[in-house]
């Protein structure tokens, strides 16, 4: 797991864990990302870990499907996947959080779509506010 505020250099957020096809599409996110003014509300930190999420549509015996994070804020976070996931689906992330203790977070899928060939980004939206990746927790990191 990586969290790097947004003063620090893009090489520094690679993080060791996640594969590197994941690091490389990542990666070129950040670089292609919007230089214009954002609607966003809340500031997002780039926080990089694989996480899964289980859908409450999902069948009992389906394993989650693995996502990897690549910013987050109080109210949600975006990621890369895999798979195509549903949007306006509701379920189960797992996530390990800034103190190391793995988390399940009710949210809500709000977006999906294919990025890269193979390889879709994506956002989502907690259900309730989630105090630990408050703005002043991750610009002390």
């Amino acid at each position: 797991m990586t969290l790097v505020s947004d003063n620090q250099s893009s090489a520094s957020a690679v993080s060791a864990g996640l594969p590197q096809e994941v690091d490389f599409i990542l990666s070129a996110l950040e670089a292609a990302q919007f230089s214009g003014k954002s609607r966003r509300h809340t500031c997002r930190r780039t926080y990089r870990v694989e996480a899964s999420i289980k859908l409450f549509s999902d069948t009992p015996q389906a394993p989650p499907w693995t996502i990897y994070v690549r910013d987050i804020s109080p109210k949600g976070l975006g990621f890369v996947t895999r798979h195509r996931l549903p949007l306006g689906y509701g379920g189960m992330l797992t996530i390990v959080g800034p103190h190391g203790k793995t988390l399940k977070i009710d949210c809500t899928l709000l977006r999906c779509r294919e990025a890269v060939q193979g390889w879709f980004e994506g956002s989502m939206y907690f259900n309730r506010e989630q105090g630990m990746f408050d703005a002043e927790f991750l610009k002390r990191r």
